[in-house]
């Protein structure tokens, strides 16, 4: 019996404009978000963006597209084995 072909075609945009405008493409939810942190989930895993006075200027779910306005600092895609990789080699390196 033949697995099932998943879809691999997935796609990602993000555009920033002058640190000041964020859009991003591939969204599928807004797991949690303030004024200085927003938590997505996109196609391409999780993507946290941090800076400050942070707020949706657009959000459109059946799209897959936000618009973030504020003071963007980062933007690091959050992957459970990542992260816990490199506490680990963090860990050894400042013991």
């Amino acid at each position: 019996m033949m697995e099932p072909v998943k879809n691999t075609n997935k796609r990602q945009e993000i555009k920033m404009l002058n640190r000041k405008l964020l859009e991003i493409s591939g969204v599928l939810n807004v797991e949690s978000f303030d004024s200085e942190e927003f938590l997505l989930e996109t196609e391409m895993g999780y993507l946290m963006i941090k800076g400050q006075n942070l707020h949706i200027k657009n959000l459109s779910l059946e799209q897959g597209l936000v618009a973030i306005e504020g003071l963007i600092q980062e933007l690091s895609y959050v992957d459970g084995n990542t992260q816990e990789k490199s506490k680990g080699f963090l860990g050894k390196l400042f013991k």
